[in-house]
């Protein structure tokens, strides 16, 4: 694959370069705390719609459905620009990258005219209603479930670690519908409106102290039976489609963002002093960082591997997984590396205003979300180098 960029891409990393420029909130007008804080909800939202006004929400989205069409080229320079500028997250990141997509893929066509449009614009924000108490990893035991009861569906159940759910107006849901079929069959995807009657969010404070997961209860929640994704009782597909968008998205302008995370520990490792000179002067620190260094470029060049096999195949892959499993646990390392060189500075929230702090915390999770380092593995086993499966 040839890296270097084509004057067609070139000229599309110039025309957003300059847009963010002339549109990116300057810091002073970023509030402070928490993504899932009111003030930033609002601020976080309105700044989705800056982009989706300005042509620059859903990229990858085919035109006819408000994006651009943007090849995977461009949408990697999309989201390492957003990165070297240090934009605002995107909140509606989860309808932007895993819902949109399957819904374009999967649904009907009165259900891509409603939904796709407040997807685009972040008017409306959704939640991935999969994992539950028993069935994180094991994904297909799911126990949350369905009964038809005319024109409806009644849902009772509960789901967990569901990210954005205090906000969320709508919910991608998996729950079962046929309670005899075996685990991977009888499970259908609807598309839920929060707000209804029997649907009880509480958010999971992580030790991060963010409150960005939560657990979902359904009790006798009725939902129309047009609201169902793909077909009853093959939810498992649309799942699979979902999951596989999601793990696609999860590596573009992250090498951005640890590049940048480590330039920053490399700084202070010249100025934070042991033993009389500066931690930057240790061999083992020196090694430390060169080792992450080092991961940081394998990220690169797996991250591109990737993205050749999405080029060939125009499909989501388990290539994926590979690029999933090898930063989440890369971050886990350097964060870990990040404390030991710091020493006591990197555990103060008054240090760096705490970027050490929330930043190794928060990395614990990295090799749970999006599916565990277990899974990936198996994964990459079995659909990558063709291992016989695990008993």
């Amino acid at each position: 694959m040839d890296l270097n960029l084509t004057p067609a891409e070139q000229q599309f990393r110039d025309e957003f370069r300059s847009w963010l420029a002339a549109n990116l909130p300057a810091p002073e007008e970023r509030p402070k705390g928490t993504r899932t804080e009111l003030g930033n909800v609002t601020f976080l939202k309105n700044w989705q719609k800056t982009l989706y006004a300005g042509g620059w929400a859903g990229i990858s989205w085919p035109k006819e459905y408000g994006g651009r069409g943007a090849t995977l080229v461009e949408q990697a320079i999309f989201q390492e620009e957003l990165a070297h500028a240090n934009a605002p997250e995107l909140i509606g990141t989860i309808g932007l990258s895993l819902v949109g997509p399957t819904i374009i893929a999967m649904g009907t066509e009165a259900q891509k005219q409603r939904y796709l449009a407040p997807i685009l614009s972040g008017e409306e924000i959704w939640c991935q209603g999969f994992s539950e108490p028993n069935a994180g990893s094991d994904l297909a035991s799911l126990a949350t479930k369905a009964v038809r009861d005319g024109d409806d569906f009644v849902i009772s159940g509960q789901k967990t670690w569901t990210s954005f759910a205090q906000m969320a107006d709508w919910c991608l849901l998996l729950v079962r519908t046929d309670q005899e079929a075996a685990k991977h069959k009888g499970i259908t995807c609807l598309l839920v409106d929060m707000h209804l009657p029997g649907i009880q969010v509480r958010p999971l404070r992580m030790m991060s102290g963010d409150s960005a997961f939560n657990e979902v209860f359904f009790t006798e929640v009725r939902v129309p039976a047009a609201q169902v994704l793909g077909k009853v009782n093959q939810g498992w597909t649309t799942a699979i489609t979902a999951l596989m968008n999601e793990r696609a998205n999860l590596g573009s302008g992250l090498q951005v963002i640890f590049r940048r995370n480590l330039d920053a520990l490399i700084e202070r490792s010249k100025t934070v002093q042991r033993n009389g000179k500066p931690v930057c002067e240790d061999p083992l620190v020196r090694q430390k960082l060169a080792q992450a260094q080092i991961e940081l470029e394998i990220l690169g060049l797996n991250t591109m591997r990737a993205l050749t096999s999405l080029a060939k195949t125009g499909i989501p892959g388990p290539e994926g997984s590979i690029s999933k499993l090898f930063w989440s646990e890369m971050n886990q390392k350097t964060q870990q590396a990040a404390q030991e060189i710091l020493g006591a500075y990197g555990q103060l929230s008054e240090f760096d205003n705490g970027i050490w702090a929330y930043g190794y915390l928060r990395s614990r999770g990295n090799t749970i979300e999006a599916g565990t380092s277990e899974i990936q593995r198996n994964i990459i086993a079995e659909r990558v180098l063709g291992l016989p499966k695990s008993y």
